[in-house]
């Protein structure tokens, strides 16, 4: 006889039983099989070669003898192996083949009988569909079952993410164990479409089930574009606003901050081709893509505008105060036409500083002998400015000056003839006498 034999619950084994002549010869006079467990001996299987074969119950409809030889009315028992169908659990024992023979008496010998149940193994999301939650709690996501194997399984976990796993284990009634696994994870962007495999070793088996996470989570959103060097009328600009969501985002809508975009702003056109099996899409939701490149443009024209106009107006505030119409033509360090040193023109008595404040807008009153000589001995730290060749503003010039430039104006010189040279020392001589 085999000392083990095994099977699967549902399949068939054979339980072999040779019995080999000795010398002398003996009489075989019945063959039994036996069920021996927990120190209990049942009766499975008989051959005798008077009475015949009888097979008992629970094991009639499941146990008969292998050689048709034996059934047979002068049937040969030097081989009684029988066959095991339709095993269950309840199958398994030790098994003794006990030979009664004459005259030397009972041999028998014993088999171990095992039987295998194989496990239902499955992998099942909790849920179809997980959402992301602001607390970050985990949760289980998926479970991996192992049911009513024997021996049990053992589970394991082949995944990227960056959760954890539960075991449990329960044994069954009948001698087999279920072995249940929870795989546990905060939901998050991270998780949504990540493979998660579980892997069941059964004795030499290795069994695989994987499942895709399904994870819900808000819009991410993100506006591109922008490259730091944005300038007025430049060309080709636009802002593409970018989501990434689960379930993906349908609607777009662009504005200022509390404030509906102007209608300066421009769209782009797309197709409102319908998705397959779905209805139509409204043409408001295709115009957000890059979308605001034209309107960013007119903002920053209109804040330019805005610029220039202050500094016009601020300039003009700061503009000389002279008399614009006057004409003059200036000649080397302010000397006359005829080269003598010109008079010069009678210093005003009050002096003013226009648009200062109200303390500075006192007049002060300066005595005068008369003279550019005596000006020049009587004023002192003002005496720079007047020793200084005077000048005039042509006519559409402008520039600016300090707040406290003395306002004065001068008397229109007379133009220099057409028949008169200037000279580089700063005279002036007729073009006859040049010409001589």
């Amino acid at each position: 006889m085999d000392s083990v034999k095994s099977g699967f619950v549902g399949s068939q084994v054979e339980l072999r039983c040779i019995f080999v002549n000795s010398n002398p010869p003996v009489k075989i006079s019945q063959v039994t099989w036996q069920k021996f467990l927990n120190g209990t001996k049942q009766n499975v299987a008989i051959a005798n070669p008077s009475l015949g074969v009888s097979v008992l119950p629970p094991f009639k409809e499941r146990v008969t003898f292998k050689r048709a030889e034996v059934r047979h009315r002068t049937p040969s028992l030097e081989d009684t192996t029988i066959m095991f169908s339709n095993l269950r659990l309840s199958d398994e024992a030790a098994y003794i083949c006990e030979y009664t023979t004459f005259p030397a008496g009972n041999r028998e010998n014993m088999v171990n009988l095992t039987v295998f149940a194989r496990p239902l193994t499955r992998m099942t999301l909790t849920t179809p569909t997980i959402v992301a939650r602001p607390q970050k709690r985990k949760m289980t996501v998926a479970t991996c079952l192992s049911a009513n194997g024997k021996p049990q399984s053992v589970i394991k976990w082949d995944t990227r993410l960056k959760g954890e796993a539960t075991f449990q284990e329960t044994q069954n009634s009948n001698g087999t164990v279920t072995v249940r696994s929870n795989y546990v994870v905060v939901p998050s962007r991270e998780t949504h479409k990540q493979k998660l495999t579980c892997i069941v070793t059964y004795r030499n088996e290795r069994i695989t089930d994987s499942v895709v996470l399904n994870v819900q989570y808000e819009p991410e959103v993100k506006i591109e574009g922008f490259d730091g060097n944005w300038y007025l009328n430049r060309q080709d600009v636009s802002l593409t606003c970018s989501t990434d969501a689960n379930p993906p985002v349908t609607v777009y809508q662009w504005k200022l901050t509390d404030t509906p975009l102007p209608s300066v702003f421009s769209y782009p056109e797309f197709p409102n081709n319908p998705p397959p099996g779905g209805r139509e899409i409204p043409q408001k939701q295709h115009n957000a893509g890059a979308v605001i490149g034209c309107a960013v443009g007119g903002v920053i024209l209109l804040a330019a505008a805005a610029t220039l106009l202050f500094v016009f107006l601020r300039r003009r505030q700061r503009t000389f105060k002279g008399d614009y119409s006057t004409k003059k033509q200036v000649f080397g360090n302010g000397y006359s036409k005829a080269g003598g040193l010109p008079s010069h023109p009678p210093i005003p008595k009050n002096l003013q500083y226009p648009d200062d404040s109200d303390d500075e807008k006192k007049p002060a009153q300066i005595a005068v002998t008369g003279g550019f000589e005596a000006s020049e001995r009587d004023f002192d730290g003002d005496a720079e400015d007047l020793k200084r060749p005077y000048f005039t503003v042509d006519e559409g010039e402008s520039q600016d000056y300090d707040e406290r430039t003395l306002a004065f104006q001068y008397d229109p010189e007379t133009e220099i003839a057409d028949d008169m040279v200037s000279q580089t020392d700063g005279s002036v001589i007729s073009k006859k006498e040049w010409y001589v």
